[in-house]
């Protein structure tokens, strides 16, 4: 007898990240796809809003919470802050669903932390001490266990990801860690923005957010003061970078002790061993944001200033996979006991 394919609902299935998750999701061998949301396309073809994913039958409805309980063994929330946790009590009381959560809504540990940052009071606080951190390279088998997963922000997977191993092994200081990204456009979302339209981006560059403004640092701290086992605080500026795909971040930390690109290599390869989607460069190569687009990698390299000291780790990702809805595919694979790759397997697409 053929085994049944996981129900999935996506919520909020007309901006970028629920594109991606569509287009991923359609190909993956383990589901179905049954329902697909969207307040502004409710009642038009899937197919005619998105003619890249070919011909589908699904139409996009209207968020109706009994039907999304009724028809769904996961749902994954891609919509607005502040509007996931206004959903997801209603899907966790009604039923066994699992829940994947885009937004930042149930990615802290603290309520207070999100509430400073976000400026509006969390309406499901009893549910933050149940949702797991969905970033599977550090939180595995906590993730294998969950009902709701927060996925991680794309500047926290890249940044997090390329520094994580310094921090367990105590080889950098805690203080004085400065990351600085650049993402491509698409981050900003598919809502109509004056500041990403082609005119205010194309031919330009630019930093927004500097000063320690930007709601991904405390969610960054969170995760990297676990890791280290003491407060963290990094300096964090994000830019601007006229590319529809992609997050470069470079991070930049003092070592402790002397250490050498074979120090490095050693403890990186051993601390994502079993990481399939953490590739690192050989020595004397760096990442760039054309060796992962489209895929679910994190590329990672390093380098050592012998002048200065300073340790500088380089971290590439497609902000809309690994960043977004790849990593919530992983996530969802992770749950119900699936290899991590499957449904994942592309190769980035160059040039």
């Amino acid at each position: 007898m053929k085994k049944a394919k996981k129900r999935v609902t996506i919520v909020g299935g007309s901006g970028y990240t629920g594109l991606e998750l569509l287009r991923l999701l359609l190909l993956h061998p383990e589901v179905e796809v049954n329902r697909v949301t969207s307040r502004q396309y409710a009642g038009k073809p899937v197919h005619r809003i998105f003619p890249s994913l070919g011909k589908t039958d699904l139409i996009f409805e209207a968020p109706n919470l009994k039907e999304i309980v009724k028809d769904s063994d996961v749902v994954f929330t891609a919509v607005p802050h502040q509007k996931a946790m206004e959903l997801i009590p209603g899907i966790i009381n009604q039923s066994k669903c699992k829940v994947i959560d885009l937004s930042a809504d149930f990615r802290f540990r603290a309520v207070k932390t999100y509430e400073s940052w976000y400026k509006v009071s969390h309406e499901a606080p009893q549910l933050l001490e149940k949702a797991v951190y969905g970033l599977p390279e550090l939180h595995l088998k906590a993730i294998q266990q969950a009902q709701i997963i927060g996925n991680p922000g794309c500047y926290p997977t890249s940044i997090i990801l390329g520094i994580a191993p310094l921090l367990k092994a105590k080889l950098i200081k805690t203080d004085g860690i400065i990351a600085d990204s650049k993402s491509g456009v698409s981050g900003a979302g598919r809502t109509l923005n004056v500041g990403s339209l082609f005119c205010e981006t194309g031919e330009g560059f630019r930093a927004y957010k500097v000063g320690g403004g930007h709601r991904h640092i405390p969610e960054m701290e969170q995760e990297l003061s676990l890791i280290a086992g003491k407060s963290i605080k990094l300096t964090f500026t994000p830019h601007l970078v006229p590319m529809s795909r992609g997050i470069l971040s470079t991070i930049y930390a003092k070592p402790v002790k002397k250490l050498s690109f074979r120090d490095l290599e050693a403890l990186y390869r051993e601390f994502y061993q079993e990481a399939p989607f953490v590739r690192l460069c050989e020595e004397g190569e760096w990442p760039s944001t054309l060796q992962v687009r489209g895929s679910n990698f994190c590329q990672i390299g390093w380098s050592l200033d012998s002048r200065t000291g300073q340790l500088i780790v380089l971290s590439v990702i497609d902000n809309l996979i690994k960043g977004a809805s790849g990593q919530a595919i992983q996530n969802m694979n992770l749950l119900f006991a699936w290899g991590q790759t499957l449904g994942l397997t592309q190769l980035p697409l160059y040039p």
